[in-house]
């Protein structure tokens, strides 16, 4: 079934649970409200950061709502996803999402970045980089996050770095040759995921949001997509849309448990 099929059979003028929503429509429960306040306000006094969690929690939407709710004027955001790369090529993409032009030595592309970082601050302007997958980031890349912290003899926070990544991050982080930058990291959050009554809040802000005005998933629907995800956002995004097509193929208009029992068995079958 085409997705304008069984949009149109629930009345929805978009697909409910995608990637494209704008960073002021994204839902949060309680608890991630409360993460998205700590980040801003360690952010606002210059600390560094590590934020761990899951895969498919949310950690992304915390970052989105912390960038839309960090005031632009004196906050530079600068957001780095590749994190395979070795330490020149890690610097030299730092450059280019700065906008500056990377030079041919990792001694050089250092230079250019921290130069710029000290140029920010004497415009009054805080620059915050966020590293996103940062329990992929090579060794010899964090052998050297510290020293990028370090500014007038240790005396100055130029800059704040977040890392963001799995659990294992963590892990990684409490090593003895890492402790030099997990010192420097002055507040370490994890992202939980939803509890039962979040779930059912998402999945009905997101149905209204794509233009339902009723119920569209029964309790006891919605019970079993908490219990098969975990709270995973990620997940109950791909479970929750794979339930409204199938739910529409049968011409029904209500998502039932039967609908959810219906993929996870498709999704056990598809596994190798």
């Amino acid at each position: 079934m085409s997705a304008a099929a069984w949009l149109s059979h629930f009345a929805l003028g978009e697909a409910p649970f995608c990637k494209e929503i704008e960073d002021h429509d994204l839902w949060l429960p309680p608890s991630k409200q409360s993460l998205v306040e700590e980040l801003s306000e360690a952010l606002g006094e210059h600390e560094s950061i590590l934020l761990t969690g899951e895969p498919g929690v949310g950690k992304t939407c915390v970052l989105r709502a912390l960038r839309h709710r960090l005031p632009q004027q004196g906050f530079r955001l600068t957001y780095c996803h590749n994190a395979t790369l070795g330490r020149r090529d890690f610097y030299r993409q730092l450059c280019l999402a700065l906008g500056l032009s990377p030079s041919a030595t990792a001694a050089a592309v250092f230079y250019a970045v921290s130069t710029h970082v000290e140029e920010l601050g004497r415009e009054r302007t805080h620059p915050v980089f966020l590293l996103d997958e940062s329990h992929l980031l090579h060794q010899d890349t964090l052998d050297h996050l510290h020293i990028l912290l370090n500014y007038e003899w240790d005396r100055r926070a130029l800059l704040s770095l977040v890392l963001v990544g799995l659990p294992e991050l963590h892990d990684r982080l409490l090593l003895r040759r890492n402790r030099s930058l997990y010192s420097r990291l002055h507040r370490r959050l994890h992202v939980e995921p939803l509890l039962p009554d979040d779930t059912t809040e998402y999945v009905r802000h997101r149905l209204a949001h794509a233009g339902s005005d009723r119920e569209v998933f029964t309790h006891d629907a919605l019970a079993m997509l908490h219990e098969a995800t975990a709270g995973a956002l990620r997940d109950i995004d791909r479970i929750a849309t794979a339930a409204l097509r199938d739910t529409a193929r049968k011409k029904r208009k209500l998502v039932e448990r039967d609908a959810i029992t219906r993929v996870l068995d498709h999704e056990d079958r598809s596994q190798p």
